[in-house]
């Protein structure tokens, strides 16, 4: 049994209602994936504040992307059950909660805590902002209106540490937080007063054996994945058992949500896969996904250990790239609309694969002006693809998966960076040994497993190349 959500009637043109709906969720969603990557260059702080090694303070990062990965695969059912106003209303309930809570925090755990807290507020957050978006705009819109959504998802986690470094170099991590507040405040004000609902709500009980699978494949392999150092270390028993778990939840969790999606109540439908341009673009977009936050990680690494440059500088270094790629994004999105995926897939991957090939050469002896010009290389890639990726994968679904195709690109968007960052920092580390082994000093070791992980890099990099010219342009006329 379904309802009707109530929402804006869309034609060819967006409503002014239409686009206030969507500033104030687009907003929102900048924010808290802003906050996501801007406590990165505070955690030196933090572990002297608490007193805490590294290993502890990277939990602020770890925690985040577990508790990301565990609730957004509930997310697909929860935007059927419920409506976009207590959603929205929910997640920034959450997400302020949890940044006063952190704001405040007097030990680690508190902080912590806080940082799960927020995690559920944006793991609800941006599956929403795509559902309705796909709701609201119609298709020969769509390619435009991702084009200002693929600023927030890909341009917001690369200013991140930029807005952290400019925070800390004047005052404490604190404030990271407390900065945060009123802008949320504000959103959740604004969503308050002017969020309509869209789409329709189904009657769907909750399958709790799902959310249990769910919780468990999801969060087994996304701590599993992000400690794959330590695992071929040979010293990573808790780390092996949660990756096997959550494998086998997996298989488990996939078979039982095929056969719920025959009686209508699949927690995660997974039904999307059986369109073959959202398969191919959701593919595309992880690697890259991976990419870019595995490349956000190894180039601060390298920045302040082989070329010595101050934590504040290595987050300026990647502002041209993410605000360069801000920039050209909304006219990506009118370039899509009137000419389809290819003819911006195809250079994009061209050029992500010619950054990540670029910064495989970087040495202790390499220029800061060299590694801003590879990063704008590698960000307008990127910049070229996320929009026809998102807009392409989604607008080959029928309406009623909309929110579970937003839901399964969400997820595994977890998995990409886990995985990514991961692998990339295991050559990094494994270059770096190999080279203090031969007798190289901290700087160059560094540079060469620097070199090591963007050569692992190139390798995913041909990959998009050899996937991009395959994806198709999806008819504007939905005729699911």
């Amino acid at each position: 049994m379904s309802s009707e959500k109530q929402g804006p009637e869309t034609g060819s043109q967006l409503t002014r209602e239409v686009i206030i709906n969507l500033a104030i969720l687009v907003f929102a969603a900048m924010i808290m994936i802003l906050n996501e990557t801007s406590l990165s260059v505070a955690l030196p702080s933090i572990m002297v504040d608490f007193d805490i090694p590294a290993t502890s303070a990277q939990w602020l990062t770890t925690g985040f992307m577990l508790t990301m990965g565990v609730v957004i695969p509930t997310t697909g059912y929860l935007l059927d059950r419920f409506s976009t106003r207590q959603i929205f209303l929910c997640a920034t309930g959450f997400f302020l909660v949890g940044t006063v809570v952190a704001a405040i925090a007097p030990a680690f755990i508190v902080l912590l805590a806080g940082r799960v807290i927020q995690a559920v507020g944006t793991a609800l957050m941006i599956p929403t902002l795509m559902t309705v978006t796909m709701n609201l705009v119609p298709p020969q819109r769509r390619g435009t209106m991702m084009g200002v959504i693929s600023v927030v998802i890909s341009v917001a986690p690369a200013l991140g540490p930029t807005v952290g470094g400019a925070i800390i170099n004047v005052a404490t991590w604190h404030v990271i937080f407390w900065a945060m507040v009123p802008l949320v405040a504000l959103a959740a004000g604004l969503g308050y007063a002017k969020l309509v609902n869209v789409g329709k709500n189904f009657d769907t009980p909750l399958d709790v054996a799902s959310v249990i699978l769910s919780a468990v494949a999801f969060g087994g392999l996304v701590y599993g994945l992000s400690s794959i150092e330590k695992i071929l270390e040979g010293r990573g028993a808790v780390e092996i058992i949660a990756a096997a778990c959550g494998a086998v939840a997996l298989v488990i969790f996939t078979r039982r949500q095929i056969a719920l999606a025959k009686q209508g109540r699949a927690l995660l439908d997974l039904r999307p896969f059986r369109v073959r341009s959202y398969t191919i673009a959701v593919a595309i977009m992880l690697v890259s996904f991976g990419l870019m936050l595995g490349s956000v990680t190894v180039l601060p690494i390298f920045m302040q250990t082989s070329l010595g440059v101050s934590a504040l500088i290595t987050g300026l270094v990647v502002m041209p790239g993410g605000l360069l790629q801000g920039v050209i994004s909304p006219a990506v999105g009118r370039l899509f609309d009137a000419h389809g995926p290819r003819p911006l897939l195809i250079p994009g991957a061209l050029m992500l694969a010619g950054g990540i090939f670029l910064m495989s050469t970087l040495n202790e002896d390499s220029q800061v002006w060299m590694v801003v010009g590879m990063h704008v290389l590698f960000a307008l890639g990127m910049g070229l693809m996320m929009t026809p990726l998102m807009t392409t994968a989604l607008s080959s679904l029928p309406k009623d998966l909309y929110s579970h195709g937003s839901a399964i690109m969400n997820t595994l968007q977890q998995l990409a960076g886990a995985v990514g960052t991961a692998f990339l920092v295991v050559f990094l580390t494994r270059g770096t040994n190999a080279g203090i082994q031969s007798g190289l000093d901290q700087a160059a070791a560094t540079a060469q497993g620097t070199q090591w992980a963007f050569l692992f890099g190139c390798v995913l990099a041909v990959a998009v190349v050899i996937l991009a010219p395959l994806l198709r342009r999806v008819p504007t006329q939905e005729s699911h």
